[in-house]
């Protein structure tokens, strides 16, 4: 007669976490793929909501788990750096042509933004790097600061 343990319960807990981890990181890969072979028309982020939610059940339901950043560092993000804004009417953008002087919002003396993917995350000044541009970063926004626009 064959004997039927049933697991534990946290065992269960553990082997969910451990799938949904390893989901997690397949669709991680497999859009670094379909980047990689050019495809990418059609990708979905994996919201910041779902990376938290499979960090803390991996941390046993803390809720605040740190997320496993080994999964994400070879995810490729946009860093784009802001000279300034300004509002315009459509009336004045389409009579702008060849010569004419947009104003922005900022002064010269002020240091540019750095965004990732369009998230501010440091200020800095720019720098000629071998006959190319770069920013000396000044201020670098606080890691809480960052989060709190997310949300």
């Amino acid at each position: 007669m064959e004997e039927h343990v049933e697991a534990p319960m946290e065992g269960r807990e553990d082997a969910a976490a451990a799938r949904e981890q390893a989901e997690l990181k397949e669709r991680v890969m497999q859009r670094q793929r379909q980047k990689v072979n050019g495809a990418g028309g059609d990708e979905q982020a994996v919201p910041l909501k779902e990376l938290q939610e499979h960090a803390a059940a991996r941390n046993g339901g803390a809720g605040h788990g740190e997320i496993d950043l080994n999964s994400l560092i070879d995810v490729q993000v946009t860093l784009s750096v802001e000279i300034g804004r300004c509002r315009l009417p459509i009336k004045q953008l389409i009579s702008l042509n060849q010569g004419s002087v947009v104003e922005l919002d900022r002064m010269v003396d002020e240091p540019l933004d750095l965004l990732v993917n369009g998230t501010l995350i440091a200020h800095g000044e720019v720098v000629v790097v071998d006959g190319q541009f770069g920013l000396r970063l000044i201020d670098v926004v606080s890691q809480t600061e960052r989060l709190k626009k997310l949300k």
